[in-house]
């Protein structure tokens, strides 16, 4: 495969990404969709790379969800079967019973122990029940003081709810042509002081060797003081971006990436929160622009935001643009 060889030189390099210029060495891509890098860790052991503190706060909701449940399940069936093997004779109040019936019971005296509710009908008996009785319990205590921390922290936790839209966009833009990202706050918080960076990474032949290569894409507005409504990212299209020039062919040849990196200030937190996202040259739409997003209410006098149009655009002709090559984005987008 034929990798780019030359690049506009008035594009400004950004050499502060962090990202390794290495091209050998990377995957697929930076970042994923959800803004997480696209990064597998090994060397060491699978608990000692992993924090099970920010595994259960990151997991999606049904997943912490279905861990808190199947903890209390495995738990108290440990020590059912605990109870079963001291012998149930050693738990006053049980009923005579088949042994389903009897591990029945052993496994409910073990969840009312684990809770600490203790009904009172069955009693532990002797030196040893008693002992892994009060065990449990001080391990259910301990247990349902993490649970509660960690619903805390899930609920606490400083997060940007922004979504951004499923595709970039070269677009008509006064009488040039940009590169449009938009992106949207979806939930009822509240966002002050937001500021946008994109990075567009390249991967390009120098000397015959392959290499990464990183170039900062100024905005047209890099910071906003309300975030309120749907935000739509401009990078213009000039003699100055990396992408004067050049197709989509060309692009998706270097295995472009555009990387965008949102900051804002939550004020319900009263704290910076963070959002990113990240979009390859396949996933860039030439010559269409975006379907607005927000409109005024008639009746009561207020803006009304559809989120459900974050995504939504309409094919447009570029074709009358000053920019060069846009007869081959726009052929390669079709």
């Amino acid at each position: 495969m034929a990798f780019l060889k030359k690049i506009n030189t008035r594009a400004k390099v950004d050499d502060n990404t962090g990202l390794g210029s290495n091209s050998q060495m990377y995957g697929d891509r930076f970042f994923r969709k959800d803004g997480k890098p696209n990064i597998r860790k090994t060397g060491i052991a699978l608990l000692e790379r992993n924090s099970w503190y920010h595994t259960l706060l990151q997991m999606p909701r049904w997943k912490f969800l279905a861990t808190i449940f199947l903890t209390y399940i495995v738990i108290n069936l440990f020590f059912a079967l605990i109870y079963l093997s001291i012998g149930v004779d050693k738990l006053s109040g049980m009923l005579p019973g088949s042994p389903a019936e009897k591990f029945g019971e052993a496994f409910f005296f073990s969840a009312q122990t684990f809770t600490t509710v203790g009904y009172g009908r069955l009693s532990p008996t002797g030196f040893w029940m008693s002992f892994i009785a009060s065990t449990q319990a001080l391990i259910g205590l301990l247990s349902f003081a993490l649970a509660t921390g960690l619903f805390y922290g899930r609920f606490s936790k400083p997060k940007a709810y922004i979504r951004f839209s499923k595709n970039a966009l070269i677009a008509p833009f006064k009488d040039t042509i940009a590169l449009m990202v938009r992106l949207v706050p979806y939930k009822n918080n509240s966002l002050t002081e937001g500021e946008a960076k994109l990075t567009l990474a390249m991967m390009v032949e120098e000397n015959g060797v392959l290499a990464n290569r990183f170039f900062t894409l100024p905005l047209e507005l890099s910071k906003i003081t309300a975030l309120n409504l749907s935000w739509t990212l401009v990078h213009i299209i000039d003699e100055n971006s990396p992408f004067y020039g050049l197709s989509k062919e060309d692009l998706i040849v270097s295995r472009a990436e555009i990387i965008v990196f949102m900051k804002a200030f939550d004020d319900y937190f009263s704290n910076t929160v963070v959002a990113r996202s990240s979009y390859r040259a396949q996933e860039l739409v030439v010559g269409a622009k975006f379907i607005p997003m927000f409109h005024r209410d008639e009746r009561n006098g207020t803006t009304v935001l559809e989120l459900d149009k974050l995504n939504d655009y309409s094919l447009v002709d570029i074709s009358n643009t000053n920019m060069m090559k846009v007869d081959s984005l726009t052929s390669a987008n079709q």
